[in-house]
């Protein structure tokens, strides 16, 4: 809700001719709060009931975490338009002030993704990881009720509830690389809306579009699934694009990581290049495990 607040503020500012109403939707994502995500069908299955409701004409735009929203959209929408990215990092809040780098080894993190899974395995010697679900009140409130060392979030859902006091460590990217779109908020439309697509498109930001872009690419060529080991970081600089990626295995020993760089106006195709190269490298043995361990 405060994602599409947030929206439903810029429309009213951009067009305030325009009459602005926010429905809310309950997801399956959003009720099954006690099962993972992998197990229920991943992230999509928080903007499955929302895009029901686009289709049906009941709702003319739909606010997404670009994080949860499939590669593959259902026939006849889209997404129309990317908000500039806010801070794409993930987070640390722990119970005792401790940074990733000072966790003792068996340490119990809690997160219910798993990219951050995999990087946490990698970085922590014998770290458990205890799946998280629910609003970020709730998984904060898990710090104490279940005797966690720390939690792993997103920081701009943090910042975005004006609760950057409560961050321990910012993680940097070359530590933990994110979720392919973190931090930015997509506008689902149907794709023969050309007057909604206008009335909110001065909510588009274009480096941040060719940004997601890339990383979204990259994750369609490895399989396209929100639940897969996978992290993709696009960057725009001038008139380059910087892509890192990274694919991992579900124990965390082996974490294959690379990077590729050309025009901006190549987002697609780096991409692809980019998972080409990681399933190149091992990634497809990767894959082949992951898929075999997990039904999705």
């Amino acid at each position: 809700m405060t994602q599409a607040r947030w929206v439903a503020q810029r429309l009213k500012h951009d067009r305030p001719e325009i009459p602005v109403d926010i429905i809310a939707i309950k997801t399956k994502g959003d009720i099954m709060q006690d099962v993972s995500l992998a197990k229920i069908g991943g992230k999509g299955l928080f903007v499955k009931e929302i895009e029901d409701a686009l289709l049906r004409g009941e709702i003319d735009i739909a606010v997404h975490s670009m994080k949860d929203v499939p590669v593959e959209l259902p026939e006849g929408l889209e997404i129309g338009i990317m908000s500039e990215r806010e801070d794409p990092r993930d987070v640390l809040i722990s119970k005792d002030g401790r940074r990733i780098e000072d966790m003792p080894q068996g340490a119990r993190i809690g997160t219910g993704s798993l990219r951050r899974t995999i990087q946490l395995r990698y970085l922590i010697p014998g770290v458990e990881v205890i799946p998280l679900r629910g609003n970020l009140d709730t998984r904060i409130r898990k710090i104490r009720t279940d005797n966690l060392d720390g939690i792993i979030v997103a920081a701009a859902g943090m910042k975005r509830m004006g609760w950057s006091r409560r961050i321990t460590q910012v993680i940097p990217v070359d530590m933990m690389l994110p979720s392919v779109g973190q931090g930015v908020l997509g506008i689902e439309l149907r794709e023969n809306d050309i007057e909604t697509r206008n009335a909110v498109s001065p909510i588009n930001h274009p480096q941040t579009w060719l940004e997601v872009t890339a990383e979204r690419t990259f994750l369609k060529r490895l399989g396209g699934g929100c639940q897969l080991p996978v992290a993709s970081y696009g960057k725009k600089n001038d008139n380059d694009l910087t892509l890192t990626g990274l694919l991992g295995s579900l124990d965390g020993r082996t974490l294959i990581r690379d990077e590729v760089r050309g025009p901006s106006g190549s987002a697609e195709a780096l991409g692809v290049l980019l998972a080409e190269r990681i399933l190149s490298s091992g990634g497809e043995d990767i894959l082949k495990e992951v898929y075999k361990t997990h039904s999705f």
